[in-house]
């Protein structure tokens, strides 16, 4: 007798973009998945996709932090989801799991690969943002690499996003003077109202970085710490800012990642101000931490489940939407954490 079956849809990645990534670099297919399971297998469907910048990064040509994504694959990524078949005793049938599924409905996981998740502690999706990659990314990029002390100015570029919206929040508890900047007036509200931040900057408000760094040198007064989730010319603004042993924690670069990877438009003008500082710059990835997961935990789950951490999620509804969810990135449209639900 043949063990039933689902029916899966999966987003294979067949095409290097090279500007903007889109649907046109993706093709959705249909396949049975069999149900039928060796021991500690679990089948997981998925009901929240995370969708991040690191993507976009791994769809260059040369390789980066790692080697490209393959071409012709489901397309890789975190994904929370509900067992629906398990032949493990540490999952039954309904525990919600956080996996690196991918972008698909179902996914055929060992035990090993998956997370079991508490409804009751946190929402399950924070399990891909403030409790999970990005969350971590925000407390050790800048509690270790920015090393922030009470009185400090920390500045964060990309502050009204996943990363950056958390780091705020985390300087603030330190004791730092923060600063973000972010573009539009509605996400500087956002930071001031909702974030409590000291100050935010509107970088599409300033045609030149040498009017933006001026704004942001009113706003802050000097930079101690800068927390970068965004390169191009709002760095080139900040890097004449910083004080003597200035930290510089270069998390991302998003202004490049449409093709500017492969073919870098800016040059180091930056390298005088970090000799006449004395200043450091060190860049961090969230997987250089993984192992320490458990502590990142321990110290920001009780703020989430106190109320004490805004953990702002954008969710986009349909799972057909997955690939223009990815471009719609870098257009800035969302706020925090960007998902999509199934």
């Amino acid at each position: 007798m043949n063990a039933p079956s689902f029916v899966n849809r999966q987003w294979f990645y067949v095409k290097r973009p090279e500007g903007r990534v889109g649907p046109e670099h993706y093709e959705l297919r249909e396949s049975q998945l069999s149900a039928a399971l060796a021991h500690n297998e679990v089948i997981v469907q998925a009901h929240y996709f995370s969708v991040d910048p690191y993507m976009r990064i791994q769809q260059h040509q040369r390789d980066t932090y790692d080697v490209p994504h393959p071409l012709d694959i489901v397309q890789q990524g975190g994904v929370v989801g509900r067992v629906v078949a398990s032949a493990s005793e540490r999952f039954a049938e309904g525990d919600w799991v956080y996996g690196y599924n991918g972008w698909q409905l179902y996914a055929k996981c060992h035990a090993n690969e998956l997370t079991k998740l508490d409804p009751e502690q946190a929402p399950v999706t924070t399990a891909l943002g403030v409790l999970g990659m990005p969350g971590r990314t925000a407390w050790f990029g800048l509690m270790e690499a920015g090393r922030p002390r009470p009185g400090d100015t920390l500045v964060v570029s990309g502050a009204a996003g996943a990363v950056g919206s958390l780091v705020a929040q985390f300087g603030k508890r330190a004791g730092c003077k923060v600063v973000g900047i972010a573009g539009g007036a509605d996400k500087c509200r956002f930071l001031t109202e909702r974030l409590g931040l000291d100050a935010a900057v509107d970088y599409k408000a300033f045609t030149d970085a040498e009017s933006l760094a001026a704004e942001i040198q009113r706003a802050s007064g000097g930079v101690d710490v800068y927390f970068d989730n965004v390169g191009g010319r709002v760095t080139d603004a900040v890097i004449p800012l910083i004080k003597r042993r200035a930290r510089i924690v270069i998390c991302g670069a998003i202004s490049q990642y449409d093709g500017g990877l492969d073919t870098p438009d800016l040059a180091p003008r930056f390298l005088q101000h970090m000799l006449f500082q004395r200043a450091t710059i060190q860049g961090i990835l969230a997987r250089d931490f993984v192992h320490r997961m458990p502590e990142m935990v321990s110290q920001v789950a009780p703020w989430v489940k106190n109320g004490e951490i805004v953990f702002e999620e954008t969710i986009v509804d349909g799972f057909e939407q997955l690939p223009a969810a990815l471009g719609s990135l870098f257009e800035g449209g969302n706020l925090g954490k960007l998902l999509v639900r199934a």
